[in-house]
């Protein structure tokens, strides 16, 4: 086992072990980097070495899977960064040994990496350099647990969804989690349950909640999606009181509060709020104490209602990053960290993004040609992505009722790897209720049947609401935008210099061929090539088969190396 070393100079952690040192991280991007030797790394991590690498403003540490190149293959003048799609990790890169794009690719000769996203994989967040390794292991853990217990039939589709329903998987956070639970004991009539003490615990956790609203919960919501929010919160109260002497008293209250809500937060705005929920709490408890009827268990419904609420927030706070968070620092911090680390002729490295992963390079080249900047990509190969749907028949349209943000903000995050979990056994089982979901990913006899599995329970993570809110642009005229709704990916696409290859599978439900065919026509002739993969007799390739599928290393690699090969000489 290798032994970690701390620089205190450029906080670079270095390990002892058959492997070069790397040199150490000065980039302006204030990068911090872990590395580990193979026998240091989670067992989850394929790759030769794992690193994290810090990104600027932002708590978040990046996990990238670097694969060397082998010794026998050409040289190369470039090092090859792999960007997975929505809610995936570096999983899908490497499904095992045998079935390993990167593992395929550097052992052409290319220095392979694989960044992995915040929210993805092994990427953690608010950890010390110390604890990151635990983190990983830690994660690592609780991801083959589940390809264990799933592979032993322990796991059922019913205790999934019962999980989903009652908790998100969330990002790995150094602090620890604190379940509070408290024995109440019930004396007398339940009508008489409300003490001081419990009314001044429940003052403060209302004021806390329209605090947060306030302040526009930290910055995830704009004003018109904060009004949304406690408009929501203060029908769900009312409806308590519906039919009752005192739903006038609340209503007056409510007017109050919705105007305070609406003003930017000051601290006579915080104690005029602490004063409303007062009356709030005061109306509740009267409500709780009244005769004529008694509204039985009113105290506990308002504050699970509140509870509620205030989890809603959270997540809306813990998942708080979008597409442009990926492609304005994520990316451009991994490929600064790995122009430190690797050999480029040019201070440029080669690109493959599947699925989102192209779409955020396709952005990258958009962005770079509008303000005439170089790119630091000497080439790129796309795998089904798209910059516009507006005119294929994807079923990402699915995702196009969180274009409203009243819906999006009802469902904070999206448990994408819980659900296809949840799903799996269901979708491989007579009667095969969800066996349809698998096109999705893989058409029929493409993909090993152990390898989809790995590919289902290891590869997919939640997705924020705003990452998907924004990505849903891609579905309206004029294609993907940034995130003001400002700038156009698709506009300025035809300003770059930089050469593409932008491949489609043939049945490709996700993102199909037309939609590929859409972005491909607005590049230079001379800098693009376009090919579509599967035969009208077969084989067929749906979204995932590009990368993983049981003939893409014969008919589909092949195609990536001569573009990326030609492209590394010049």
């Amino acid at each position: 086992m290798g032994i970690i070393q701390y620089d205190p100079i450029y906080s670079l952690c270095k390990i002892s072990s058959p492997f070069r040192r790397f040199p150490r991280a000065t980039a302006p991007f204030r990068i911090r980097a872990f590395s580990t030797a193979v026998h240091d790394k989670p067992s989850i991590c394929t790759a030769d070495e794992l690193h994290y690498v810090s990104v600027s403003n932002s708590e978040w540490k990046l996990a990238l899977w670097r694969y060397h190149p082998c010794p026998q293959a050409p040289p190369r003048n470039h090092p090859l960064l792999l960007l997975s799609g929505v809610g995936t990790n570096a999983v899908g890169y490497d499904l095992s040994p045998q079935s390993s794009f990167a593992r395929h690719m550097s052992g052409q000769g290319f220095e392979t990496w694989i960044l992995e996203v915040r929210g993805a994989g092994l990427s953690v967040q608010g950890l010390n350099s110390q604890d990151i390794e635990q983190a990983a292991h830690s994660m690592s853990e609780k991801m083959e647990d589940v390809l264990e217990n799933t592979t032993n039939g322990s796991v059922s589709s019913k205790k999934d969804l019962d999980n989903i329903s009652g908790a998100v998987s969330e990002p790995y956070n150094s602090a620890s989690e604190v379940v509070e639970t408290e024995n109440v004991a019930v004396i007398g009539d339940l009508a008489r349950l409300a003490t001081a003490w419990d009314e001044s615990k429940l003052v403060a956790k209302l004021s806390e909640t329209f605090t947060l609203l306030s302040e526009r919960v930290s910055g995830f919501l704009g004003e018109s999606q904060a009004k949304i929010m406690s408009a929501r919160l203060l029908d769900q109260i009312s409806k308590l009181l519906v039919d009752s002497q005192l739903y006038e008293q609340f209503n007056e209250v409510r007017g109050k509060l919705a105007t305070l809500l609406e003003t930017r937060q000051t601290s006579g705005i915080s104690s005029q709020i602490t004063d409303l929920s007062e009356k709030l709490v005061d109306i509740i408890e009267a409500g709780q104490l009244s005769v004529s009827p008694p509204l039985f268990d009113l105290q506990a419904r308002f504050t699970s209602t509140i509870e509620d609420f205030q989890k809603q927030l959270d997540l809306m706070v813990k998942y708080n990053w979008d597409f442009d968070h990926y492609l304005e620092e994520d990316v451009p911090a991994a490929i600064e960290y790995i122009l430190k680390q690797s050999i480029s002729k040019d201070g440029k490295l080669l690109a493959i993004g599947h699925s989102m992963g192209g779409i955020l390079l396709y952005s990258m080249l958009s962005r770079f040609g509008s303000e005439g900047k170089e790119s630091r990509l000497a080439a790129v190969v796309t795998l089904a992505s798209s910059l516009d749907y507006t005119s294929s028949k994807s079923t990402l349209k699915l995702l196009l009722p969180l274009a409203d943000p009243a819906q999006a903000l009802s469902v904070p995050v999206v448990p994408l790897g819980a659900l296809l979990v949840a799903a799996y056994e269901v979708s491989s089982r007579s009667p095969y209720a969800l066996s349809w979901l698998n096109t999705l990913i893989s058409a029929e006899g493409m993909m090993d049947p152990d390898l989809f599995k790995r590919l289902v329970l290891n590869n997919f993570c939640t997705i924020p609401a705003k990452l998907l809110l924004q990505l849903t642009t891609a579905f309206r005229e004029r294609g993907l935008c940034n995130r003001n709704g400002t700038f156009f990916y698709k506009d300025h696409l035809h300003k770059s210099n930089v050469p593409i290859l932008a491949i489609a599978g043939d049945k490709d439900l996700i993102c199909p061929p037309e939609a590929v065919e859409d972005t491909v026509k607005l590049i230079p002739e001379h800098l693009v090539t376009y090919k579509v993969f599967g035969d009208p007799e077969g084989p067929h390739y749906a979204h995932y088969d590009l990368v993983g599928g049981r003939l893409a290393v014969e008919q589909v690699y092949p195609s990536i190396i001569e573009f990326l090969s030609c492209h590394d000489e010049k």
